[in-house]
């Protein structure tokens, strides 16, 4: 199991912004994370990349504990978050090469040529990043993700704002790298996670609602759309 959380709680003052919550992750799968705006998404994700501390209970990336080997967690995940972290003033290749000596990687050269081929950037790799576009800098900031090779992938809004082609584009990558890692997406784009996801978690008001495979989970709900039994799950007519 790459990812086991339990019985996971976050509160800021009286709110409380994740209540309880228990789910796994599988290799080789990508785990769609749905939720409206302020359920809980960012938080539950902030927590396993060691961004912030939970309040109570226990999560573990790759048998590592979150909160006392937080370093080991994070040399096994890679994060994009939903406001892609990019220094603008950085050419792609030095940016990498920036990533890469954090990482202490062997051969950085070798490393570099390789995502730049995976994630379709070269005829980008000797501009700025602050001239790109903004699907070039997502395919930058997965470059930046993937980089030290992690067991676990975090994506968050990983497709926000791009076109069609470049949605194509970054969904057939991350259904590539998921046969050999465990991928955790969160959107909002309901057809992305018809696309590319094995496993369905819905959290709502900090509690999950659904945690199902996406085969199972229409079952359940008379083969409606993933976006009607969203809307029946968390809209505000449920209680």
């Amino acid at each position: 199991m790459s990812i086991v959380v339990e019985n996971l709680s976050k509160t800021y003052g009286e709110q409380k912004a994740i209540n309880g919550i228990s789910f796994q992750a599988l290799p080789g799968s990508v785990l769609g994370f749905l939720g409206p705006n302020g359920a809980g998404k960012s938080t539950t994700m902030k927590i396993l990349t060691c961004f912030i501390p939970q309040t109570s209970g226990t999560a573990r990336v790759c048998g590592f504990d979150v909160s006392t080997d937080s370093m080991e967690v994070r040399r096994h995940i890679g994060y994009l978050p939903e406001h892609n972290p990019l220094y603008l003033e950085m050419y792609v290749r030095e940016a990498l090469g920036f990533i890469g000596a954090i990482h202490k990687i062997d051969q950085p050269e070798k490393r570099i040529n390789e995502v730049i081929e995976l994630c379709g950037l070269g005829d980008e790799q000797n501009k700025k990043l602050g001239a790109l576009s903004k699907g070039y800098r997502q395919r930058a900031g997965l470059a930046q993700a993937i980089f030290a090779d992690p067991k676990v992938l975090i994506l968050d809004e990983p497709t926000s704002g791009l076109d069609p082609n470049q949605v194509i584009a970054i969904r057939t990558l991350i259904r590539d790298l998921a046969k050999t890692k465990t991928v955790i997406l969160s959107t909002h784009i309901m057809q992305e996670v018809e696309a590319i996801c094995e496993q369905v978690i819905i959290i709502n008001k900090g509690k999950i609602v659904a945690d199902d495979t996406l085969s199972d989970l229409r079952l359940k709900h008379n083969n409606k759309s993933l976006e009607n039994i969203f809307i029946e799950l968390t809209g505000s007519h449920v209680h």
